[in-house]
């Protein structure tokens, strides 16, 4: 067994369906078409699978270029596991719709905590990046 360094590796998950997570928290799955020295991708075939709880839903993305410093994360996809897999497919729609509710929650959740360290004597300066203009007046 060869052992090839750095992302030479990459090599042996060429025409792979793979999943790939990026930095900023998107997941990727696609065929792994191409690689460079930087870990530079390109994906063939992609879609942009965004996870609610136990429902998924798949935007079709086509070939994607995927800078190497915003990988986090790759694997290949068990095609086995991924037809047993017990979470729901939805409509990208309603998948949409899923994650923007989350976000909004999030957020409220967010704001809350920070309206709790402002009464505990956080700075103002601090929280008021995490506050709309009527909550600074509350």
């Amino acid at each position: 067994m060869s052992f090839l360094p750095g992302t030479a590796s990459l090599i042996k998950e060429i025409d792979k369906k793979l999943l790939v997570l990026l930095r900023d928290g998107r997941t990727l799955i696609g065929y792994l078409r191409s690689i460079d020295q930087f870990a530079n991708l390109v994906l063939q075939e992609t879609i942009e699978r965004i996870y609610v709880g136990d429902r998924y839903g798949d935007i079709p993305r086509g070939i994607f270029l995927v800078r190497g410093e915003n990988l986090v994360l790759l694997g290949e996809i068990d095609q086995d596991k991924e037809v047993q897999s017990k979470l729901q497919e939805v409509s990208v729609d309603e998948i949409l719709e899923a994650q923007r509710a989350e976000q909004i929650a999030k957020e409220e959740e967010e704001k809350a905590k920070v309206k709790a360290r402002l009464q505990q004597g956080m700075p103002l300066a601090t929280a008021e990046t995490y506050l709309t203009h009527d909550d600074k007046f509350l």
